[in-house]
C-alpha cells in the first residue's frame, strides 16, 4: 500500500501524466507575462534607478509644493514644521509598506494596487474597496492639476505679455491647452517614456 501511494504522488507531480485539457503552471505564467508585457506599468522592467528617483519626487513633492506657502502662512512655523515632519513620516511609512508588499507572496509581484487589495480582502471585495478610491483619486488629481496647470500658464501669458495690444485669452482656453498636453503623455507606452519629463518636474519641484 506504501508503495502504491508513493508512485500515486509521484504521478501527480509528472509533467509527463498531465493531459493536454489541464492547463499546466507554465501557460499560466505566459499569459500573465503577455497581460504584464501589454500593461504600460509593467511593460518594460529595465529602468534604473534614479529614473524611479525622478518619479518618487515628482508625484509626491510636486504637488505639495504647490500648496505649501499658503499651508505654512496660516498655520506658522511652529505647527507647520510639526505637520510637515508628521507628513514625511506617513509617506515614508506607506511607501515602505508598498515596498514590502510588493513580492510578500513567493512567485508573485503586485504591480497594481487592486492586486494588493484582492489579496488582502478577497477577489471581489478587494476590487469594490480599492478600485473606487483609485477612480476618485485619479479624476480628483487630474482636475486639480489641469486647472492649477491652465492657471499657471494664463499667469504667464499675463507677465510676458502686459501690453495692452495682446489679445486676452480665457482661463477656459488655458486649461484646454495643459490637457491636451496632458492627453499627449497619457498614450505614451510606460513610465520610461516620461523619464526626461519627471526630470524636469523634480528639478522645478525642488527648486
Amino acid at each position: 500500500m506504501g508503495t502504491q501511494y508513493t508512485d500515486d504522488v509521484k504521478s501527480s507531480f509528472d509533467p509527463k501524466s498531465q493531459t493536454e485539457d489541464t492547463p499546466s503552471f507554465d501557460e499560466r505564467t505566459a499569459e500573465q507575462k503577455a497581460i504584464d508585457d501589454w500593461l504600460p506599468i509593467t511593460s518594460s522592467r529595465h529602468a534604473k534607478w534614479y529614473y524611479a528617483a525622478f518619479h518618487n519626487v515628482t508625484a509626491m513633492v510636486g504637488a505639495g509644493v504647490l500648496s505649501l506657502p499658503y499651508a505654512m502662512s496660516n498655520l506658522g512655523w511652529g505647527p507647520g514644521v510639526v505637520i510637515l515632519i508628521l507628513s514625511w513620516v506617513i509617506t515614508l511609512y506607506t511607501l515602505w509598506q508598498m515596498v514590502e508588499m510588493h513580492e510578500m507572496v513567493p512567485g508573485k509581484r503586485f504591480d497594481r494596487y487592486h492586486e494588493l487589495g484582492q489579496e488582502a480582502f478577497g477577489e471581489k471585495l478587494g476590487l469594490y474597496i480599492v478600485v473606487p478610491q483609485q477612480l476618485i483619486c485619479e479624476v480628483s488629481v487630474n482636475i486639480v492639476y489641469m486647472v492649477t496647470g491652465g492657471t499657471s500658464l494664463k499667469k504667464v501669458h499675463d507677465t510676458v505679455c502686459e501690453n495692452e495690444d495682446c489679445p486676452k485669452i480665457k482661463l477656459t482656453y488655458f486649461i484646454m491647452i495643459f490637457a491636451s498636453v496632458h492627453f499627449v503623455l497619457s498614450h505614451l507606452p510606460n513610465f520610461n517614456s516620461i523619464s526626461a519629463v519627471s526630470l524636469a518636474a523634480a528639478v522645478m519641484s525642488l527648486r
